[in-house]
């Protein structure tokens, strides 16, 4: 029965309003704090006077504390409707569309941000979604690594979970009668979709001839507990309800006719113990097919399938840079609020020094939504630098994937982890990780990591052998669907969802043990260099690391006697030259000199041109002078500047070839000599080239010999191919101690100047130096 209220009900309920000290919005709060709601348009109504159900009437005279009375209510009587004409129906849609516009924006205006909900036009990126997923999750492990390079640069090698597809922008897949089941990893901006394109058919910018529905299924299971025969249809019509829609037959009329675009977020959501009968409501919804349907889940929980009912599996793209730099603009637009122009600036900074080599392994992790408004945040938090110490923030985002995304949505999953907390998760996850990379393991079989996690698990007080194999499976599935750290690349073959994760994980496992001599082992393996820089920055103090890892370099050459003469030749000769700069720095000089010259006796002279910058009068020995830009590269990356020699400083002190030849008439003479015999006078390649095959190998070896000779550089290292391969080893070791010498750890002043001035002593050196001290 329809009433609406008469001007002495309206004048009762302002009262109150009046005597409370409340706006007529109030009523919506109210509402809000008992668990039960009433539409703006159901209280407009009401004050003006428009027919409503007895029902809302009763509610709202409850909320104020008032009982009606004869005359508060007048009878309205129903017109009847003509439900054969298609007008009918066209106008039932704009009338519950206007009805329900209030909580779809209630529902999904906004969209979270791990500490804040930000309106979801002010931040929203679009989404891109891969489609034929059944190809892409057919790919071999062998396809899946195709690429794949652990110790490479590129920071596409970096992440694990990169699926390669075609890229098509999310709303083309909203179609009419659309059926799509849509999967992505937690993060990957799922919900914040839905929420997209709720409130986009809304605004009827997408298909506005239907009405948007929204649901949690979260928030469906928790009726369905009391109330187990409720149907997704009856839900509905209950919600259609509660905002004021009040037409005999509305929602049904609306569903029937295929008027509804549903979007079911979250299945992956709901509790174990009602997934059947969730499924089977959802299944019995789809009988309605013409409705648009879109179903969110996260990768991989999806145990059942709807290929039956014509459902389509898509999933969510990673972020790619022209998403992140909208996203970051966006981020930060919203965050300067009324500041536009100071919002883009810090967005322009942002995407800049993201780009910069130094934070490739930032940028390999910044691919999804939440793991970019994590970057941002730490961003703007350091004023307009990324955190010096990258393990915060790998920290910070397992974190968030291993418990804070879920919590701060309010959602409890399925516990498998019996007592494990958010440690003994952590726990977990470093032993299979430091197992995994101590195997050099990437990849691994699914019966492989099973064993990883059961291993792990006899480590515990009361561990039931007998009920190994199956707990181990159910985490290896609860890792994988419920945080994403763990995927399925290929049937039955896993891998970490990112590299870095990985590295951070191994890193984490010596950490905690502070087992240095074990992680020393692995100092010259390219693979572990990003173990150790993470583990250099987790420490407190890094004294001992560092010590017991210079150690550890010393004695990678000690039984080379060739790599030995030569580290005694390089003390001689930094000895010999008298300059303030550390011998340190000298002694790097002339062993990359060393290393350079050892793999470049072989000019390529194909060309006279090629020599004719080699005799300037400003110049020295030639050789040295062609290798000045390997030097310059080789040290300045790998040594700090206050280790390094700068090629430009070098000039000052250096003997030649960077100072004037006139202070060296003997050897200005010998060169002058060469550059004789040399045959600038021939124009012609090809009479040069057969010049050069006559006389090359002669006239390179006489200007060895004047090196030789004059500056004692040069000499024929006669290294076998396994001595070059130590020798690499030595260099890329010693390397890789600068670099976490000098990457902002906690070091003493004293263990500092300890590892500079025996950096590249050779090992009786050293030991002279010891017993001295």
């Amino acid at each position: 029965m329809d009433v609406r209220a008469s001007e002495q009900a309206i004048r009762k309920a302002r009262e109150v309003l009046t005597r409370e000290g409340w706006a007529e919005s109030k009523l919506l709060e109210i509402v809000t704090s008992r668990n039960r709601k009433l539409s703006s348009q159901q209280r407009t109504k009401f004050f003006k006077g428009e027919p409503i159900t007895r029902s809302t009437a009763d509610r709202i005279g409850s909320f104020l504390g008032l009982t009606w009375e004869e005359g508060d209510l007048i009878t309205v009587k129903r017109e009847k409707r003509k439900q054969d004409k298609g007008s009918d129906i066209d106008e039932l849609v704009r009338e519950v569309r206007s009805l329900y516009r209030d909580k779809i924006q209630y529902d999904c205006g906004e969209m979270q941000l791990l500490n804040r909900q930000v309106p979801i036009d002010d931040l929203y990126t679009d989404v891109y979604i891969l489609e034929d997923i059944p190809k892409l999750r057919s790919l071999n492990i062998s396809e899946r690594m195709q690429g794949f390079d652990p110790i490479a640069d590129d920071p596409k090698s970096f992440y694990l979970g990169k699926v390669h597809g075609e890229r098509v922008p999310g709303l083309e897949i909203v179609t009419d009668g659309c059926k799509v089941m849509c999967l992505g990893a937690p993060g990957s901006g799922k919900t914040t979709y839905l929420y997209y394109v709720a409130t986009q058919c809304n605004k009827g910018e997408l298909q506005a001839n239907r009405v948007p529905i929204f649901l949690r299924l979260s928030e469906f299971t928790d009726e369905i507990r009391n109330h187990s025969e409720l149907s997704l249809l009856n839900y509905i019509e209950h919600l259609f309800h509660t905002e004021g829609v009040e037409q005999p037959q509305a929602t049904e009329t609306i569903i029937t006719q295929g008027r509804a675009l549903i979007l079911l977020d979250g299945l992956d959501e709901v509790p174990k113990d009602f997934s059947k009968l969730v499924l089977r409501r959802i299944r019995e919804f789809c009988k309605y097919r013409k409705n648009s349907i879109i179903i969110t889940c996260r990768t991989n929980a999806l145990d059942y399938n709807f290929s039956d009912l014509k459902f389509t599996q898509v999933i969510v793209a990673d972020f790619e840079q022209p998403q992140i730099e909208i996203f970051a603009n966006k981020w930060f637009v919203a965050e300067a609020k009324n500041n536009k122009q100071a919002g883009e600036t810090r967005a322009k900074e942002f995407i800049e020094k993201l780009g910069l080599a130094e934070h490739k392994r930032i940028r390999d992790l910044a691919v999804t939504p939440i793991l970019l408004n994590l970057t941002c945040l730490i961003f703007k938090n350091n004023l307009g630098e990324f955190s010096k110490n990258r393990s915060e923030l790998y920290q910070r985002g397992i974190n968030i994937l291993l418990e804070q995304w879920d919590a701060e949505r309010g959602i409890e999953r399925d516990e498998v982890y019996g007592k494990l907390d958010l440690e003994g998760r952590k726990s977990l996850l470093t032993h299979v990780a430091k197992v995994a990379f101590e195997e050099n393991r990437y990849f691994f079989k699914q019966e492989e990591i099973e064993k990883y996690i059961a291993d792990y698990f006899l480590t515990l007080p009361h561990a039931q052998i007998d009920s190994l194999q199956r707990d181990s499976r159910a985490v290896l599935k609860s890792i994988e669907v419920q945080h994403g750290l763990l995927i399925e690349r290929a049937p039955e073959i896993y891998s970490f969802s990112h590299l870095t994760f990985q590295e951070y994980f191994t890193a984490k496992w010596f950490c905690d043990r502070a087992d240095w001599q074990c992680l020393v082992g692995y100092i010259s393996e390219k693979h572990w260099r990003q173990i150790f820089l993470i583990v250099i920055e987790m420490r407190k103090n890094a004294n001992d690391l560092l010590l017991c890892m210079k150690q550890k370099v010393d004695l990678i050459v000690t039984e080379n006697e060739k790599i030995e003469n030569l580290l005694v030749w390089i003390s001689k000769k930094c000895s010999s030259v008298n300059v303030s700069y550390k011998l340190a720095a000298l002694r790097a000089f002339y062993f990359a000199l060393a290393r350079s010259l050892n793999h470049q006796f072989t000019l390529n002279l194909s060309h006279q041109d090629s020599l004719a910058s080699f005799f300037d009068d400003n110049l020295a020995l030639t050789i040295d002078q062609s290798l000045a830009h390997d030097y310059k590269l080789a040290y300045n990356y790998a040594f700090s500047p206050e280790l390094s020699l700068d090629y430009d400083l070098a000039h000052g002190y250096l003997p030649s070839p960077y100072t004037s030849l006139n202070f060296y008439p003997e050897l200005q003479r010998s060169l002058k000599k060469l550059q004789d015999q040399f045959p600038y006078h021939l124009e012609d390649e090809y009479l040069f080239k057969n010049w050069w095959q006559t006389n090359g190998s002669a006239w390179i070896k006489r200007l060895i010999n004047v090196m030789i000779e004059h500056c004692d550089i040069g000499h024929d290292l006669q290294l076998s191919e396994e001595d070059n391969k130590l020798f690499q080893r030595y260099y890329d070791a010693n390397q890789l101690l600068v670099d976490c010498l000098n990457s902002g750890c906690k070091v003493s002043d004293e263990v500092k100047k300890e590892i500079e001035e025996t950096l590249l002593l050779p090992i009786d050196e050293i030991k002279k130096r010891q017993q001295q001290m």
